[in-house]
Protein backbone atom coordinates (compact mmCIF):
# COMPACT_ATOMS: atom_id res chain seq x y z
CA UNK A 1 0.00 0.00 0.00
CA UNK A 2 2.85 2.37 0.76
CA UNK A 3 4.13 2.03 -2.79
CA UNK A 4 0.69 2.64 -4.33
CA UNK A 5 0.15 5.66 -2.12
CA UNK A 6 3.55 7.02 -3.13
CA UNK A 7 2.73 6.53 -6.81
CA UNK A 8 -0.48 8.50 -6.36
CA UNK A 9 1.29 11.24 -4.45
CA UNK A 10 4.68 11.79 -6.08
CA UNK A 11 5.08 12.95 -9.66
CA UNK A 12 8.61 11.60 -10.01
CA UNK A 13 7.40 8.10 -9.17
CA UNK A 14 4.57 8.35 -11.68
CA UNK A 15 7.06 9.28 -14.41
CA UNK A 16 9.35 6.45 -13.32
CA UNK A 17 6.53 3.89 -13.41
CA UNK A 18 5.26 5.08 -16.79
CA UNK A 19 8.74 5.06 -18.32
CA UNK A 20 9.52 1.62 -16.88
CA UNK A 21 6.34 0.16 -18.35
CA UNK A 22 7.08 1.61 -21.79
CA UNK A 23 10.62 0.20 -21.67
CA UNK A 24 9.26 -3.20 -20.59
CA UNK A 25 6.88 -3.21 -23.56
CA UNK A 26 9.30 -2.21 -26.30
CA UNK A 27 12.13 -4.38 -24.96
CA UNK A 28 9.72 -7.31 -24.81
CA UNK A 29 8.63 -6.83 -28.43
CA UNK A 30 12.02 -6.24 -30.05
CA UNK A 31 13.62 -8.89 -27.84
CA UNK A 32 11.55 -11.66 -29.44
CA UNK A 33 13.07 -10.98 -32.85
CA UNK A 34 16.54 -10.64 -31.33
CA UNK A 35 16.15 -14.10 -29.77
CA UNK A 36 14.79 -15.77 -32.90
CA UNK A 37 17.53 -14.30 -35.12
CA UNK A 38 20.34 -15.22 -32.73
CA UNK A 39 21.28 -11.55 -32.31
CA UNK A 40 21.72 -11.46 -28.54
CA UNK A 41 25.39 -10.57 -28.90
CA UNK A 42 24.48 -7.74 -31.28
CA UNK A 43 22.10 -6.37 -28.66
CA UNK A 44 24.93 -6.40 -26.15
CA UNK A 45 27.22 -4.70 -28.68
CA UNK A 46 24.84 -1.85 -29.48
CA UNK A 47 24.01 -1.26 -25.82
CA UNK A 48 27.71 -0.68 -25.11
CA UNK A 49 28.40 1.12 -28.38
CA UNK A 50 26.10 4.03 -27.55
CA UNK A 51 28.41 5.20 -24.75
CA UNK A 52 30.78 7.33 -26.87
CA UNK A 53 27.81 9.04 -28.50
CA UNK A 54 26.28 9.79 -25.12
CA UNK A 55 29.57 11.11 -23.77
CA UNK A 56 30.20 13.31 -26.81
CA UNK A 57 26.65 14.67 -26.67
CA UNK A 58 27.19 15.70 -23.04
CA UNK A 59 30.49 17.34 -23.95
CA UNK A 60 28.99 19.59 -26.63
CA UNK A 61 25.72 20.21 -24.80
CA UNK A 62 23.38 18.11 -26.99
CA UNK A 63 20.73 15.71 -25.73
CA UNK A 64 22.20 12.24 -25.18
CA UNK A 65 19.53 10.70 -27.45
CA UNK A 66 21.08 12.16 -30.60
CA UNK A 67 24.61 11.04 -29.83
CA UNK A 68 23.51 7.59 -28.67
CA UNK A 69 21.51 6.84 -31.82
CA UNK A 70 24.31 7.99 -34.14
CA UNK A 71 26.94 6.04 -32.22
CA UNK A 72 24.86 2.86 -32.07
CA UNK A 73 23.97 2.91 -35.76
CA UNK A 74 27.54 3.69 -36.81
CA UNK A 75 28.86 0.75 -34.79
CA UNK A 76 26.22 -1.61 -36.20
CA UNK A 77 27.14 -0.60 -39.76
CA UNK A 78 30.86 -0.92 -38.96
CA UNK A 79 30.33 -4.46 -37.62
CA UNK A 80 28.57 -5.49 -40.83
CA UNK A 81 31.21 -3.82 -43.02
CA UNK A 82 34.11 -5.56 -41.29
CA UNK A 83 32.50 -9.00 -41.36
CA UNK A 84 31.45 -8.68 -45.02
CA UNK A 85 34.80 -7.40 -46.28
CA UNK A 86 37.27 -9.64 -44.46
CA UNK A 87 37.81 -13.18 -43.24
CA UNK A 88 36.70 -12.07 -39.77
CA UNK A 89 33.49 -13.77 -38.68
CA UNK A 90 30.47 -11.80 -37.51
CA UNK A 91 30.81 -12.55 -33.79
CA UNK A 92 34.50 -11.60 -33.89
CA UNK A 93 33.78 -8.27 -35.58
CA UNK A 94 31.14 -7.60 -32.93
CA UNK A 95 33.69 -8.19 -30.18
CA UNK A 96 36.22 -5.89 -31.83
CA UNK A 97 33.94 -2.98 -32.67
CA UNK A 98 31.78 -2.78 -29.56
CA UNK A 99 34.72 -3.01 -27.17
CA UNK A 100 36.49 -0.29 -29.16
CA UNK A 101 33.40 1.91 -29.01
CA UNK A 102 32.94 1.27 -25.29
CA UNK A 103 36.60 2.08 -24.61
CA UNK A 104 36.30 5.31 -26.58
CA UNK A 105 33.24 6.21 -24.52
CA UNK A 106 35.12 5.67 -21.26
CA UNK A 107 37.96 7.91 -22.48
CA UNK A 108 35.48 10.64 -23.42
CA UNK A 109 33.80 10.30 -20.03
CA UNK A 110 37.12 10.89 -18.27
CA UNK A 111 37.35 14.22 -20.06
CA UNK A 112 34.12 15.33 -18.40
CA UNK A 113 34.38 17.12 -15.08
CA UNK A 114 31.75 15.02 -13.33
CA UNK A 115 31.30 11.23 -13.18
CA UNK A 116 27.70 11.46 -11.92
CA UNK A 117 26.25 11.22 -15.42
CA UNK A 118 28.44 8.19 -16.13
CA UNK A 119 26.89 6.30 -13.22
CA UNK A 120 23.35 6.97 -14.48
CA UNK A 121 24.30 6.09 -18.05
CA UNK A 122 25.88 2.79 -17.04
CA UNK A 123 23.39 1.59 -14.44
CA UNK A 124 20.26 3.70 -14.96
CA UNK A 125 18.21 5.70 -12.48
CA UNK A 126 14.56 5.63 -13.45
CA UNK A 127 13.55 7.43 -10.24
CA UNK A 128 15.32 10.52 -11.56
CA UNK A 129 13.87 10.42 -15.08
CA UNK A 130 12.98 13.82 -16.55
CA UNK A 131 9.72 14.67 -18.28
CA UNK A 132 11.57 15.19 -21.58
CA UNK A 133 13.15 11.73 -21.31
CA UNK A 134 9.78 10.20 -20.53
CA UNK A 135 8.20 11.70 -23.65
CA UNK A 136 11.18 10.66 -25.78
CA UNK A 137 10.78 7.11 -24.48
CA UNK A 138 7.08 7.20 -25.34
CA UNK A 139 7.84 8.49 -28.83
CA UNK A 140 10.44 5.79 -29.42
CA UNK A 141 8.04 3.18 -28.12
CA UNK A 142 5.29 4.29 -30.50
CA UNK A 143 7.69 4.31 -33.47
CA UNK A 144 9.02 0.84 -32.65
CA UNK A 145 5.58 -0.70 -32.15
CA UNK A 146 4.19 0.85 -35.35
CA UNK A 147 7.21 -0.38 -37.33
CA UNK A 148 6.93 -3.92 -35.95
CA UNK A 149 3.20 -4.03 -36.64
CA UNK A 150 3.63 -2.74 -40.20
CA UNK A 151 6.41 -5.21 -41.05
CA UNK A 152 5.31 -8.15 -38.91
CA UNK A 153 4.96 -10.63 -41.79
CA UNK A 154 8.31 -9.63 -43.31
CA UNK A 155 10.05 -9.90 -39.95
CA UNK A 156 8.39 -13.25 -39.30
CA UNK A 157 9.50 -14.78 -42.62
CA UNK A 158 13.04 -13.40 -42.56
CA UNK A 159 13.52 -14.50 -38.96
CA UNK A 160 12.67 -18.14 -39.65
CA UNK A 161 13.89 -18.65 -43.23
CA UNK A 162 16.10 -15.97 -44.86
CA UNK A 163 16.64 -18.17 -47.94
CA UNK A 164 12.94 -18.38 -48.80
CA UNK A 165 12.64 -14.67 -48.01
CA UNK A 166 15.29 -13.89 -50.62
CA UNK A 167 13.52 -16.15 -53.14
CA UNK A 168 10.29 -14.21 -52.53
CA UNK A 169 12.15 -10.98 -53.29
CA UNK A 170 12.09 -9.57 -49.79
CA UNK A 171 14.90 -7.10 -48.95
CA UNK A 172 16.49 -9.30 -46.29
CA UNK A 173 19.46 -7.01 -45.65
CA UNK A 174 17.23 -3.95 -45.53
CA UNK A 175 14.96 -5.59 -42.96
CA UNK A 176 18.02 -6.66 -40.97
CA UNK A 177 19.36 -3.10 -40.79
CA UNK A 178 15.89 -1.77 -39.98
CA UNK A 179 15.78 -4.16 -37.05
CA UNK A 180 19.22 -2.94 -35.96
CA UNK A 181 17.91 0.64 -36.12
CA UNK A 182 14.92 -0.26 -33.96
CA UNK A 183 17.23 -2.11 -31.58
CA UNK A 184 19.38 1.00 -31.25
CA UNK A 185 16.34 3.17 -30.54
CA UNK A 186 15.08 0.74 -27.88
CA UNK A 187 18.54 0.67 -26.30
CA UNK A 188 18.61 4.46 -26.10
CA UNK A 189 15.10 4.52 -24.65
CA UNK A 190 16.22 2.12 -21.91
CA UNK A 191 19.28 4.10 -20.78
CA UNK A 192 17.53 6.03 -18.02
CA UNK A 193 15.72 2.93 -16.78
CA UNK A 194 18.34 0.16 -16.63
CA UNK A 195 21.45 1.75 -18.12
CA UNK A 196 23.95 0.54 -20.69
CA UNK A 197 25.29 -2.37 -18.64
CA UNK A 198 21.89 -3.95 -17.94
CA UNK A 199 19.80 -3.04 -20.99
CA UNK A 200 20.71 -6.28 -22.76
CA UNK A 201 19.03 -8.18 -19.92
CA UNK A 202 15.72 -6.43 -20.57
CA UNK A 203 16.09 -7.13 -24.28
CA UNK A 204 16.84 -10.83 -23.85
CA UNK A 205 15.43 -12.17 -20.57
CA UNK A 206 11.66 -11.51 -21.01
CA UNK A 207 11.79 -12.80 -24.59
CA UNK A 208 13.77 -15.87 -23.54
CA UNK A 209 11.24 -16.54 -20.78
CA UNK A 210 8.37 -16.29 -23.25
CA UNK A 211 10.26 -18.60 -25.62
CA UNK A 212 10.11 -21.32 -22.95
CA UNK A 213 6.35 -20.94 -22.67
CA UNK A 214 5.12 -21.02 -26.28
CA UNK A 215 6.01 -22.03 -29.84
CA UNK A 216 4.01 -19.27 -31.57
CA UNK A 217 5.63 -15.90 -32.29
CA UNK A 218 2.46 -13.86 -31.76
CA UNK A 219 1.88 -15.43 -28.34
CA UNK A 220 5.58 -15.09 -27.54
CA UNK A 221 5.45 -11.35 -28.19
CA UNK A 222 2.47 -10.80 -25.89
CA UNK A 223 4.00 -12.97 -23.17
CA UNK A 224 7.33 -11.15 -23.49
CA UNK A 225 5.59 -7.78 -23.18
CA UNK A 226 3.70 -8.92 -20.10
CA UNK A 227 6.85 -10.30 -18.50
CA UNK A 228 8.75 -7.10 -19.31
CA UNK A 229 6.03 -4.98 -17.71
CA UNK A 230 5.91 -7.24 -14.64
CA UNK A 231 9.69 -6.96 -14.25
CA UNK A 232 9.55 -3.17 -14.64
CA UNK A 233 6.79 -2.71 -12.06
CA UNK A 234 8.21 -5.28 -9.63
CA UNK A 235 11.73 -3.91 -9.94
CA UNK A 236 10.55 -0.34 -9.38
CA UNK A 237 8.61 -1.46 -6.31
CA UNK A 238 11.65 -3.08 -4.71
CA UNK A 239 13.87 -0.20 -5.76
CA UNK A 240 11.62 2.38 -4.12
CA UNK A 241 10.70 0.33 -1.05
CA UNK A 242 14.18 -0.85 -0.11
CA UNK A 243 16.25 1.99 -1.63
CA UNK A 244 18.00 -0.25 -4.17
CA UNK A 245 19.42 0.48 -7.62
CA UNK A 246 16.44 0.61 -9.99
CA UNK A 247 18.11 -0.98 -13.03
CA UNK A 248 19.52 -3.87 -11.03
CA UNK A 249 16.23 -4.68 -9.29
CA UNK A 250 14.30 -4.63 -12.57
CA UNK A 251 16.78 -7.06 -14.11
CA UNK A 252 16.73 -9.36 -11.08
CA UNK A 253 12.93 -9.55 -11.10
CA UNK A 254 13.09 -10.40 -14.80
CA UNK A 255 15.67 -13.10 -14.07
CA UNK A 256 13.47 -14.54 -11.31
CA UNK A 257 10.58 -14.84 -13.78
CA UNK A 258 12.91 -16.63 -16.20
CA UNK A 259 14.01 -19.10 -13.52
CA UNK A 260 10.38 -19.85 -12.68
CA UNK A 261 9.63 -20.57 -16.34
CA UNK A 262 12.84 -22.58 -16.67
CA UNK A 263 11.79 -24.82 -13.78
CA UNK A 264 8.01 -24.98 -14.13
CA UNK A 265 7.19 -24.38 -17.81
CA UNK A 266 4.40 -26.80 -18.84
CA UNK A 267 6.29 -27.91 -21.98
CA UNK A 268 9.95 -27.01 -21.52
CA UNK A 269 10.33 -26.89 -17.73
CA UNK A 270 13.16 -28.63 -15.93
CA UNK A 271 10.76 -30.22 -13.43
CA UNK A 272 8.68 -31.74 -16.22
CA UNK A 273 11.76 -33.24 -17.87
CA UNK A 274 12.89 -34.76 -14.57
CA UNK A 275 9.46 -36.34 -14.06
CA UNK A 276 9.51 -37.72 -17.62
CA UNK A 277 12.89 -39.36 -17.04
CA UNK A 278 11.65 -40.96 -13.81
CA UNK A 279 8.61 -42.38 -15.61
CA UNK A 280 10.83 -43.88 -18.30
CA UNK A 281 13.01 -45.65 -15.73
Amino acid sequence: MAFLEAVMQYGFLQKALFTSIIVGIICGVIGCFIILRGMALMGDAISHAVLPGVAFAYMIGFHFFIGAVISGLFTAIAIGFVSQNSRIKHDTSIGIMFTAAFALGIILITLLKSSTDLYHILFGNVLAVKSSDMWITLGIGALVLISIAALYKELLITSFDPTISTAYGLPVKGIHYLLLTLLTLVTVASLQTVGIVLVVAMLITPAATAYLLTNRLSVMIFLSVGLGVMAAIGGLYFSFTYNLASGATIVLVSTLLFLLAFCFSPKQGLLLRILRKKRMV
